[in-house]
């Protein structure tokens, strides 16, 4: 078993090969390959290897499913003294990607 921890557009994610992961939006077409080098972290039997702050020559590869968007994030902002009342809301888009490998490095 093998598995690694990758930054991904500001945020971290624990990732395993054949998982579906939803990160940041990468701007990619369905079906293409994409690498991320920002490994923090590469866990396997033998052991685990830590990264200051990355693992070197480490990469996961992976492949994009589709580009969705989030539910709806509603923003209500009142203040209590007048009558003011402000309600906005938006949805992100976020990537699926499946991931097919993680490449220890050395």
């Amino acid at each position: 078993m093998s598995f690694a921890v990758i930054a991904a557009g500001g945020r971290q994610v624990r990732v395993e090969p054949g998982e579906l992961v939803r990160v940041d939006r990468l701007h990619t077409a369905a079906g293409e390959q994409v690498t991320f080098d920002r490994v923090l972290l590469v866990g396997s039997d033998a052991g685990l290897k830590v990264g200051t702050p990355v693992v070197a020559g480490a990469t996961v590869t992976a492949r994009v499913i589709e580009e969705r968007r989030e539910k709806k994030v509603l923003i209500f902002k009142k203040r209590r003294t007048k009558t003011f009342r402000k309600m906005r809301g938006h949805r992100e888009y976020f990537t699926l990607v499946r991931i097919e490998a993680i490449e220890p490095g050395s």
